[in-house]
């Protein structure tokens, strides 16, 4: 099975790191997190990638020419400025029946089989995997006198769900592609149908969005504290 990874785009929330690299290139423990990322697939059996690069495609290029992975690897230009959706629209022509996609900056211990089963047993056309948000700030607990009893560090809000990538989706979803955003367009433009399920993962996921999410992956690997290998080797 196919594992599209959108590979494209400029990170400009990355600055300054991305003015001189894309970010799926950005360093993480020495290697990608592109990387990273394929390594987290390929270690759960799916081995086919599809690469949909465009900002400072070259260095993408560049990395992958002569290196032997043991995967399967193909990579399309979709544009330097072209948005998510079109970056999957660009790869339609060399996908199967089923397919999987993803961003190329974040790394979970979701297991991959039983997201892929619960998207054949829904019927639907994409299957979004959900994380609970967890809060970028520190959050104070305090009863109804002011007295404040806790601090949370950056506490998990498992009232709030977000998009946290790892899709499987059916090639018919092309049928009803419309727009040119994945997430502000193309798939809001399929509720009407009721054609999306969520697949809700309670467990470990963190993205690079920024310089300070790299350096607190670079801690983590550092420190050893890999759980998205750990608990996708044991699943």
């Amino acid at each position: 099975m196919k594992v599209v990874i959108l590979a494209g785009g400029s990170g400009t929330r990355a600055y300054p790191y991305t003015d001189y690299l894309p970010k799926p290139m950005m360093p993480v423990g020495g290697k990608p997190i592109l990387l990273r990322v394929m390594d987290l697939y390929a270690r759960q059996g799916f081995t086919e990638f599809v690469l949909s690069v465009g900002y400072r495609k070259e260095v993408i290029l560049d990395y992958f020419e002569g290196r032997d992975f043991g995967w399967k690897i193909d990579i399309v230009d979709t544009g330097a400025r072209t948005d998510t959706g079109g970056r999957i629209w660009g790869c339609r022509h060399l996908l199967g029946e089923t397919f999987m996609a993803t961003y190329a900056d974040g790394l979970s211990d979701v297991v991959l089989d039983s997201l892929l089963a619960a998207h054949r047993r829904n019927g639907k056309l994409a299957t979004i995997t959900s994380v609970p948000l967890r809060s970028q700030y520190g959050t104070i607990e305090a009863d109804e006198t002011g007295t404040i009893s806790d601090f949370r560090e950056k506490p998990v809000l498992k009232d709030h769900w977000i998009n946290a990538g790892f899709f499987v989706m059916q090639k018919r979803i092309f049928e009803k592609w419309q727009g040119e955003n994945l997430e502000r367009e193309v798939f809001p433009n399929l509720l009407h149908g009721k054609h999306l399920a969520v697949y809700r993962h309670d467990g470990f996921f963190k993205s690079l969005d920024t310089y300070k999410d790299q350096q607190e992956l670079e801690v983590m690997f550092a420190d050893g504290n890999l759980p998205w290998i750990r608990q996708a080797v044991a699943a």
